[in-house]
């Protein structure tokens, strides 16, 4: 999950989403920009996308459809000022 390049490192997001139309993943790491990441469908159903992220703490979801979800594949998640949850990904420093 963790090839790094200049201080950042890899990092892929996998939603499961068989059915879906189209997926994103927004957070800190891009001003939660709902256009700028969409992910790729792969025919087993998860959608995918790689990220190289400096080291820090994020928040993100995924929007599938129109429909704002946690990645159920991470358990770590927080509050945001909306009243729901977000998760939360924490990119080591390279070592």
């Amino acid at each position: 999950m963790a090839e790094t390049t200049k201080g950042r490192r890899r990092i892929t997001f996998t939603a499961r989403a068989p059915g879906a139309g189209s997926v994103i993943v927004a957070g800190d790491f891009n001003g939660w920009d709902e256009e700028k990441h969409a992910m790729a469908q792969r025919p087993d159903g998860l959608w995918q996308k790689v990220l190289m992220l400096a080291p820090g703490r994020y928040e993100y979801k995924f929007k599938v459809d129109d429909q704002w979800m946690c990645d159920s594949g991470n358990p770590i998640r927080c509050e945001n000022v909306y009243g729901s949850r977000n998760s939360v990904i924490v990119v080591s420093p390279v070592e």
